[in-house]
């Protein structure tokens, strides 16, 4: 039996960064720090200077598996000093892309966070089973900031009422 190669579409870089931090602010639920319009920008941006930009290149057929990981990281990364803004399955197109992004107040912040996952029992096993199981066939890590005036800001309604 043959199964049908996937449709492989080329992005750039920088499409693909934008579209996942664009994606995370579309995606961001009620309640977080960027639900209120009516915040001012310092207060949306906390802890937000910089963000670690993690793409995946997945086993598409081991989806789940990476979904799990993926889960066990709201746990792990919160606890060892990151902000997590959200991991990002593939839905639509090239089925074997994830993304996951994490904001730092610094790159010191960043150092001192990978520090305590190396020290965390259980972001040591939640990378052992990745490794195990073959999840993750390649990860590049970029870093972003936020430029001033672009990041939640809220839509403008063009209701007439």
């Amino acid at each position: 039996m043959r199964f049908p190669r996937p449709v492989v579409h080329s992005v750039t870089r920088r499409e693909a960064i934008v579209g996942a931090v664009a994606s995370s602010v579309l995606l961001t639920p009620a309640g977080s720090v960027f639900a209120d319009p009516a915040q001012d920008l310092s207060q949306k941006r906390r802890g937000m200077k910089i963000t670690c930009v993690i793409r995946y290149q997945i086993d598409p057929f081991q989806r789940d598996k990476f979904q799990k990981y993926a889960e066990n990281w709201g746990r792990i990364i919160p606890r060892c000093g990151g902000e997590l803004v959200g991991y990002f399955l593939p839905y639509e197109g090239t089925n074997d892309v994830a993304w996951g992004l994490i904001a730092f107040d610094s790159l010191s912040t960043y150092e001192a966070y990978r520090a305590r996952l190396r020290a965390d029992p259980e972001a040591r096993a939640n990378f052992a089973m990745a490794q195990a199981n073959r999840l993750i066939l390649r990860e590049e890590r970029n870093f972003v900031e936020v430029v001033d005036g672009t990041f939640g800001i809220a839509a403008i309604s063009s209701e007439k009422g």
